[in-house]
Formats: C-alpha cells, structure tokens, sequence
C-alpha cells in the first residue's frame, strides 16, 4: 500500500511539474497592437499596426536600414483596409485589405501596397506580389515620438492626410475619396423623384464646388415648398459663389428677417456672415 500511495504522489508531482512548465506567463507584448477606424467619403479605413519603441536605438538608418522593407511597425506587418474605392497620393486603389509595407531613405520613402495579407514582417515578403509603389518626402522633427505612430490628419468628407511618426521622423500620404460619381449620380436620380432630398443634395453640391446653377435651382425649388431661414442661407452662399453679390445679399437679409421671427440666433448669424463676406 505504501508504494502504491508513493507511486501516485509521484504521477501528482510529475503532473503540477509539467502543467507548471508548459504554462507561460502572462505579459504585455513589447509592440502594442492598435486598430484604428476614420470614416472616409462612403466608406471608411481601417488600419492594424503594431507599435514599436524606441528604447534609445538609432531607427532609420539603424534597426530599420536605409533602403530595405521594413513591414511599418512591428510583429506581423501592417494592414490597411478601403471599405471602397480611394485616391492614395493620385493613384487610384479599389476596396480591399492590404499590407502596408515602406522602404525608408534619408531623402524619400517608397511607400508599398502589398497584396499578400497576414504576412509575418517583410520576411515573405514579395515584390512581385505589390499592387502599388509611391514615394513621398519625409519630414524631419524637432520633437522625438518614442512610440511609432499611424494616425489620420486633416480628414474632410473628400480627403485625409494618413501620417506615420516615429522618432524624429514624419511620412505622410494624401488621400482623396473616389466616390464622387457615384454620390453625383445617386444625388440626380434621387432628385428625379417623388421625395426629393433637397438638404443633402444642395450641401454636397455647395460643400464640393459642383454645378452652382444646378443647386440654385434646387434652392428655389425648396423654398417654395418649405419657406425658411435655412434655405434662404443656401440660396444666400450659392449666388455669393456665383458672383451676384447684390442678390446673395438680397436673400441673406430676407433669412435674417426669418430667423428673427422664429428667434432663431444661429441663422440671424450665419445668414449676417454672407453678407459680410460680400462686402457691404
């Protein structure tokens, strides 16, 4: 009995013995991984990184060597997503995901679409396998980002500035949307029928500089149908854009007399700014 009981205490040991040796320990990963999401026209981009320090090393030029694929982070390289077509520095980049992989140089940094996705590093990487290559410019900084940063600038309904920082160097990428078309022609087929969406067709033809006369029409439209301060301001902005101040004019005193009668602030002011943008 005794050798049995010992036998059995042994198999215990063994196991807490090889469960404890299997078992890693839980910490943090040395990159941290981020995901960030900007929406974008109709669509939106979505990028997965993972974000390197730097720890007191010489990057570009040191651990990341002039001239050679560096997967733009760390750990598995970098990916980007177009939920629908865009414009990356005048190339045109239907939806998808892709890597996102660079080549720095002290003076010009090629930047890489891949189209080979979940790739560890630039390891496997293949330049056969690219669906677009750009360069642009780096900038040099007086301040030094310690954590390798992917973040969007500048971002507006029709473009975005995508800038990549680290240390004390900045890359950024201009990006225009690519659904202009299909936003116009959605906008005029909508604008043929019943219910016509008079508010988001005259302010995307007014905010993106399209067919002035067009939207003018729709205005006038609208104000018969719905007299109001707000209409009378779009009217007001869109004959200032085409040049006839007295009218434009004429149409943002009569807004700012509606407003008043409704005690509407907001309108008495912004109807006052096209005003005081023509000139008088």
């Amino acid at each position: 009995m005794r050798k049995l009981n010992l036998f059995f205490a042994i198999l215990v040991l063994s196991a807490v013995s090889f469960t404890c040796y299997a078992q890693t320990p839980r910490i943090p990963e040395a990159s941290s991984t981020q995901t960030i999401i900007q929406d974008f026209g109709l669509g939106k981009i979505t990028i997965t990184y993972s974000r390197p320090n730097v720890k007191g090393r010489k990057i570009f030029g040191g651990i990341n060597p002039w001239g050679e694929v560096w997967r733009t982070g760390a750990n598995s390289a970098t990916t980007i997503n177009f939920s629908e077509n865009v414009i990356m520095e005048g190339n045109k980049v239907p939806a998808g995901t892709y890597s996102l992989f660079t080549i720095p140089e002290k003076n010009e940094w090629t930047i890489i679409l891949n189209k080979v996705v979940k790739q560890w590093g630039a390891y496997s990487y293949k330049d056969s396998e690219d669906f677009l290559r750009f360069k642009v410019k780096p900038i040099h900084l007086k301040e030094k980002r310690e954590t390798f940063t992917i973040q969007f600038a500048n971002a507006t309904t029709q473009s975005n500035d995508l800038h990549l920082v680290w240390d004390l160097t900045e890359v950024s990428i201009y990006m225009q949307t690519d659904d202009d078309a299909q936003i116009t022609a959605n906008i005029d087929a909508l604008m043929k029928g019943e219910h016509k969406p008079y508010f988001n067709a005259i302010q995307y033809y007014y905010e993106n500089n399209k067919d002035m006369t067009k939207a003018l029409a729709w205005v006038l439209e609208a104000e018969k149908a719905d007299p109001g301060a707000w209409y009378q301001l779009w009217e007001a902005r869109i004959r200032l854009r085409m040049g006839d101040k007295t009218t434009a004019i004429a149409a943002a005193k009569e807004g700012i007399r509606m407003a008043q009668a409704n005690k509407d602030d907001e309108y008495v002011r912004l109807n006052q700014a096209v005003i005081d943008q023509a000139g008088e």
